[in-house]
């Protein structure tokens, strides 16, 4: 199937948010990692990430990163960009402490502290998306 980063992040961040509500804390935490991985892969696509045609995976295994590691990678694409300035993340990742291996864990190790943590990570991804939406970057 094609990738389609955009679509991934509204998905993920749906299902985490009704996921929250029910104190699905480990499974929520889980997809607000990959629903943060995906918009910001569709950020530097529009930053210039090249994606393969057939796919829509990233060209550049570099980019081929999970949210702990994008949101670094995701200021290589920002800063090198005109339009970047506006679209600038915390300095601290939010996702330092996140894995996607994590999704093997006991969901013991998981609690509402954690995914809001990352939800709040999300969250700021989500912002800029809707702010490229609005001024016509995506």
């Amino acid at each position: 199937m094609q990738a389609d980063f955009l679509n991934a992040h509204e998905r993920h961040w749906d299902d985490a948010e009704r996921l929250m509500l029910v104190q699905r804390w480990a499974n929520a935490d889980h997809l607000y990692g990959m629903a943060a991985e995906c918009g910001l892969k569709r950020l530097m696509m529009a930053f210039g990430m090249v994606v393969n045609p057939t796919t829509g995976s990233p060209v550049d295994r570099e980019n081929w990163k999970h949210a702990n590691n994008i949101w670094t990678r995701f200021e290589s694409y920002r800063s090198g960009h005109a339009q970047g300035t506006g679209y600038a993340l915390s300095l601290i990742n939010p996702f330092a402490n996140w894995d996607v291996t994590d999704r093997y864990a006991h969901q013991a190790g998981f609690d509402q502290a954690r995914a809001q943590g990352h939800q709040t990570g999300a969250q700021a991804v989500r912002t800029l998306i809707a702010k490229a939406q609005y001024e016509g970057l995506l």
